[in-house]
Parts: C-alpha cells; sequence; structure tokens
C-alpha cells in the first residue's frame, strides 16, 4: 500500500536527526547556539529528504517504466496465445475435414462396392430370367401354331393378339363372375350368421326385460308397502304433533294464567309479552321461590314467638 508523503517525510526526518543531540543537556546549550544547531540540522534533514525524493522518483519513473514494458510484454504474450490458439483451431479444423472427408470417402467407396455387387446379382437375375424365358417360349411354341391355325379358321380376328385379348377378356370376365359369386355367398352367410345373432340377442334381451319387469314390480310392490307404512306414519305424527300441539297452548295458557296471578299478586301490570312463556315462568319461579324463602322465615319465628 501507498505511504503519503508527508508520513514517508516526517518518518525519514526522524531518521536523519542525531541522536547525539537528544542525549545532550539542553541546560548547558546557550539558546541560540541550540537554535543554529537545530536549524542546521533542519537543512541537512531537508537535503536528505531531497536527495532521497530525487531517488524515490528515479526509482517510481524506473518502475512505472519497467511496468509498462511488462504490461507491453504481457500484451504481446496475449496476442501469441490467441495466435496460437487460433493456429490450433485451424489444424484441428484442417484435421476433422481430413478425417471427414476420409469417412465420406469410405462411405462412397462401400456404396459403390455394395451397388457393384446388386448391379452382378441383378445381372446374374436378368440372365436366370433370360433362361426362363426362352425355355418357355420353347414350350409354348407348339401352342403359338395351334393359334395360328385357329385363327385361320376364325376369320373374325385378324391377329393372335386380338384371339388372346378376347380370351383374356372372357377369363377376366369368369374370374370377376367367380369373385362376385363368392363375394355374395359371403354376404348371404353373413346376413344368415346376422339374422342368427340378432334372433339370439332378442330372445336374450326378451328374457331380460321379462326379468326386468319382474324386479321392478316387486320394486313397485316394495314401494306401495313402504308408501303405506310412511302414510300412517305421517298420520301418527300428525296426530301426535297435534296433541302436542294442544298440550303446548294448554301449557302456555296455564303459564300466561299463573304469570297474571302473580302479577295481581304483586299488584303490578304484566310487563312481557303474552308469547314470552320463558320469561313468564322465570317470574313465577322467582315467585313462589321468594314466597318458599317467606314460608320458612315465618316457621322459623313460630318456634320463638310463644317463648317470649
Amino acid at each position: 500500500m501507498a505511504v503519503p508523503w508527508e508520513e514517508y517525510f516526517r518518518l525519514t526526518l526522524q531518521e536523519k536527526l542525531p541522536k547525539k543531540i537528544l542525549e545532550q543537556n539542553v541546560d548547558h546549550v546557550p539558546p541560540l547556539l541550540h537554535l543554529l544547531e537545530k536549524r542546521q540540522e533542519l537543512v541537512d534533514a531537508d537535503r536528505g529528504l531531497q536527495a532521497q525524493k530525487e531517488v524515490f522518483q528515479t526509482v517510481k519513473a524506473s518502475l512505472q517504466q519497467r511496468w509498462e514494458q511488462l504490461e507491453q510484454k504481457e500484451q504481446e504474450l496475449k496476442r501469441a496465445f490467441v495466435r496460437f490458439e487460433k493456429f490450433l483451431r485451424e489444424a484441428e479444423a484442417r484435421r476433422s475435414r481430413a478425417l471427414r472427408r476420409a469417412a465420406e470417402e469410405r462411405q462412397q467407396a462401400d456404396r459403390q462396392e455394395a451397388e457393384a455387387l446388386r448391379l452382378r446379382a441383378q445381372l446374374e437375375e436378368l440372365q436366370r430370367e433370360r433362361a426362363r424365358l426362352q425355355r418357355r417360349l420353347q414350350r409354348l411354341e407348339p401352342c403359338a401354331r395351334l393359334l395360328g391355325q385357329v385363327l385361320e379358321q376364325l376369320p373374325e380376328f385378324q391377329e393372335i393378339s386380338e384371339l388372346v385379348a378376347r380370351f383374356d377378356g372372357l377369363a377376366d370376365t369368369q374370374e370377376a363372375l367367380r369373385v362376385t359369386e363368392r363375394q355374395q355367398l359371403s354376404e348371404l352367410e353373413e346376413g344368415r350368421a346376422r339374422q342368427q345373432r340378432l334372433r339370439d340377442a332378442w330372445q336374450d334381451e326378451l328374457l331380460r326385460l321379462g326379468q326386468r319387469r319382474a324386479q321392478l314390480l316387486e320394486q313397485l310392490e316394495a314401494a306401495r308397502e313402504r308408501t303405506l307404512h310412511w302414510e300412517s306414519k305421517w298420520i301418527q305424527i300428525q296426530n301426535t304433533a297435534a296433541e302436542k300441539t294442544l298440550l303446548l297452548g294448554r301449557t302456555r295458557m296455564a303459564a300466561l294464567n299463573l304469570f297474571q296471578l302473580v302479577c295481581q299478586h304483586q299488584r303490578r301490570p304484566p310487563d312481557l309479552d303474552i308469547e314470552d312463556t320463558e320469561g313468564q315462568l322465570e317470574q313465577v319461579k322467582l315467585f313462589i321461590l321468594d314466597l318458599s324463602t317467606m314460608l320458612a322465615r315465618l316457621r322459623q319465628a313460630e318456634p320463638s314467638a310463644p317463648a317470649s
């Protein structure tokens, strides 16, 4: 870390001051001489500091120049490293292209060899086919002579090819009729099988519907029984509800009568709503409790009255 100039000069001044001055006894030195010595010491220290400053500046300039040279060498090394990496990449690219070209040439050679083998096999197959056709031609030569004789007897045909075409047409028609017959027979068999499946499915469906009808009848009967049961329950509930309602009305009337009697006994008007049955019963309860307390007090006071 860099040291500030003031701190550097202060440290250097402390090193340059003679230690003997610190050891002298200031009582035996005249003040003026002591001041001159101090000034001389300051001048010497300033010269030393100036010399060290020049040396420091020289060293600093040398270091700066050395640092610039190092930075320049570093840049040169970086550029050389970049050029070397570029050279390596180009060499790798050339090597890859050469390997790829060699692989493509090998593949092309293999393809050409395979194509040559295929063509050789095809040539052999064509030669065998040519020999087979020649043998067939030899076998069909009597047929050709026979067709020539038939052509002479059928004036409506001018060429053997027309006769052969007519025969091929008749053969194709016969084959088409056979195919149509087979298709129709197949369709007939499929129709019969489909009809049988429909019959079986219809019988199964009838059986299933009969079973389903029986189940629905059983469910209907059970529903009717449940309906009758719940209707009787509903009538019973309605009767019970009517009885409970009547009992509730009587209870509320009794509570209202008791509450009115209590109010008449206490000589105060009723201060509760007619529908507030709970409040009325609470007031009657409080009145009964107060009356019970008064009766208990009277019972306790009766024995003490004769004694007096």
